[in-house]
């Protein structure tokens, strides 16, 4: 015997709306384009205005080169260039390195007590308003010239912003939660571990962000006094040569590489700054 089966279905509607467009403000290429795009206009402005009137007014290129002649005399000494720009990488780094890892460990015990604070604070202040070309030659008389000298001039020059930021960021923790530790019975160490040095991070990532730069600055200026030469050197000491040679296109070439490694080194930290804070921290927390 056969059976009849039926099947009742509700209604069905047929949506007729189009699905929703994004607008081109929140594409990312979008995005990229406005962050990027003004500025890099800009450039090509000014290199080709630069390049337009050294050519119109026939400037001779040991007084200012054009940007072709910039070019030309990075690619004509690249190996030269190249050796000089790892050395500088090289030192600006370790004296970055050692300038984060003394500033934060001096910004902690000065942390711990006021008194501590009051009497060794200032001398980090007066430590920092001597011209660094004035304790160079000391520098190298005590250490001897090369990456010894080189590292601890770059560490001079970094290290009191972040020493400050450090000890700011630690002085500024909530009071309300530092007294929740309290009646805890929390211990000094277990509130500096647990509470203020999380709560410093951002100011700690601030001073690396000026001091990363520095530590540029720092290493150029000790292979200016203190630096090693031949194939070994690093910018400052290609500088140097260039400027006595009056190579002044590949001078050129060398100031913008340390330019770019100042940017680079931005760059970086800023980058690490955004994976740390980006999830808890107001500055850095994505709308």
């Amino acid at each position: 015997m056969a059976t009849e089966e039926t099947y009742l279905t509700g209604p069905q509607t047929i949506s007729t709306e189009a699905p929703a467009v994004k607008p081109i403000s929140k594409l990312p290429i979008w995005k990229l384009l406005n962050a990027v795009g003004p500025p890099f206009i800009v450039l090509v402005l000014f290199v080709g205005l630069w390049e337009g009137l050294v050519r119109l007014f026939a400037i001779p290129p040991y007084l200012l080169p054009k940007p072709s002649d910039i070019l030309s005399g990075a690619l004509e000494n690249g190996h030269n260039l190249l050796v000089s720009v790892s050395t500088t990488i090289m030192e600006a780094i370790i004296g970055l390195a050692v300038s984060i890892v003394l500033g934060i460990t001096f910004a902690i015990l000065l942390a711990l007590s006021k008194l501590v604070e009051r009497s060794v604070y200032p001398y980090a202040i007066i430590m920092q308003t001597i011209p660094i070309v004035a304790v160079a030659p000391i520098i190298v008389i005590w250490f001897g010239a090369g990456l010894n000298a080189i590292v601890i001039i770059a560490f001079l020059i970094s290290f009191f912003p972040i020493l400050s930021n450090t000890l700011i960021g630690l002085n500024s923790t909530e009071q309300n939660m530092k007294n929740l530790f309290y009646l805890y019975n929390a211990t000094k160490w277990q509130t500096m571990w647990k509470l203020r040095i999380p709560a410093a991070l951002p100011y700690i990532l601030a001073g690396v962000k000026i001091s990363c730069s520095l530590s540029i600055v720092g290493a150029i200026v000790g292979e200016y006094i203190a630096g090693i030469g031949g194939g070994k050197g690093g910018l400052g000491y290609a500088i140097t040569v260039a400027a006595v040679r009056l190579q002044t296109p590949y001078l050129f070439a060398c100031g913008l590489s340390a330019s770019l490694l100042g940017i680079g080194f931005f760059l970086i930290v800023n980058a690490i700054s955004k994976r740390m804070l980006s999830s808890w921290h107001d500055s850095e927390i994505r709308n």
